[in-house]
């Protein structure tokens, strides 16, 4: 396993230390330039809205927002380690903040056995779409756009186009509302999977296993990595969290409707997809997931402040996403050309 090479672009010391001061900027640029462009962001706006945007009252408000897309990011980043991609992660929320409530109020379910059933059913998906794409061998694109289509219908066909609205205990709606530090406590669900995540990724044969997957399955599988085990158990993951963002979006809204959740998708898709272009360039990665979605979190607010109109966030997540893979494959190139450069003090053929 050590002898795979990851595929991720950040450049080595020694690298490093072979290149100019410019050559060296320009070579790091992809690597922090979305932490330094959020940087660059939060003082600009901080600059030119200094009553509203630097204030307690706007954290909350964007860790409140974004903290359920952080959530499906970093859930749709586990099968993408693995080289799949999951849509169920956006099309799946719908289904689960609405069983969330119908279990309770329907069904007369206490709220944390409402919870266990909905994280059970989300890791029940994850084992078909990993079955479907590792025993039917059905592309993973293919495979969860029609599961996820299939959850959007079940949402419409279980609510019958009609809200879900009903008193909710106050167990429940804790879930979302209450605040730690003073800031709200999703934030905090979101570090600490975060923490977990980057533990077993980076620091645990799962990780590597994962990676070697999601670069190469063939030779990951020559080398004796379960890969159908482990890529199948990537999906069941991925359905658990989404589940578990489905929860908490139950919480925070109070009400289940069909026509909730799926304005999550392109954003969490984007923020991982972001992740995979800084911290680790050409992998996708846990905190390079969290600085996507601030950036995105960050830019967002800041023009809405000043006004901007309702179509505002998906133009900002396409440019951004758009500029963030041009630096990556920028970066990609550069390294190849690089590469293919024979040394300084070879000697001539």
């Amino acid at each position: 396993m050590n002898s795979i090479e990851s595929n991720a672009l950040e450049p080595t010391p020694a690298e490093l230390r072979r290149l100019s001061p410019r050559d060296r900027a320009l070579r790091l640029l992809p690597v922090y330039g979305l932490p330094i462009l959020t940087v660059a962001l939060v003082a600009l706006f901080s600059a030119l809205l200094p009553e509203t945007f630097p204030t307690m009252l706007n954290l909350r408000s964007i860790v409140s927002d974004k903290a359920i897309i952080a959530l499906l990011s970093l859930a749709a980043m586990i099968p993408m380690a693995a080289g799949k991609i999951d849509l169920t992660v956006g099309y799946g929320i719908v289904l689960w903040h609405i069983l969330a409530i119908s279990l309770q109020t329907a069904f007369g379910l206490p709220w944390p056995v409402a919870v266990v059933v909905v994280l059970a059913l989300g890791a029940l998906v994850g084992a078909i779409n990993g079955a479907l794409v590792e025993v039917a061998r059905i592309d993973s694109f293919i495979a969860t756009l029609g599961t996820g289509t299939v959850l959007y219908a079940l949402a419409l066909w279980h609510t019958g186009g009609r809200q879900v609205v009903a008193p909710l205990p106050e167990g429940f709606l804790a879930l979302n509302g209450a605040f730690v530090f003073g800031l709200p406590i999703t934030g905090f669900y979101v570090l600490a999977l975060a923490l977990a995540m980057w533990l077993a990724l980076e620091h645990l044969p799962v990780g590597r296993y994962l990676y070697a997957i999601g670069a190469n399955p063939k030779a990951a599988a020559l080398n004796g990595i379960p890969v159908q085990r482990f890529t199948m158990a990537a999906f069941v993951t991925s359905g658990t969290l989404a589940a578990a963002a489905g929860v908490l979006l139950a919480s925070k809204l109070r009400i289940g409707q069909a026509s909730v959740g799926l304005e999550y998708l392109l954003p969490a898709l984007v923020g991982a997809f972001l992740g995979s272009t800084t911290i680790k360039p050409g992998r996708v990665n846990v905190w390079g997931t969290l600085v996507g979605v601030s950036v995105l979190a960050v830019g967002i607010a800041g023009i809405q402040q000043f006004g901007g109109s309702f179509w505002v966030e998906p133009l900002f997540n396409g440019v951004t996403l758009l500029v963030a893979i041009g630096i990556a494959g920028y970066a990609q190139r550069r390294k190849g050309a690089a590469a293919r450069q024979p040394p300084a003090d070879a000697a001539p053929p």
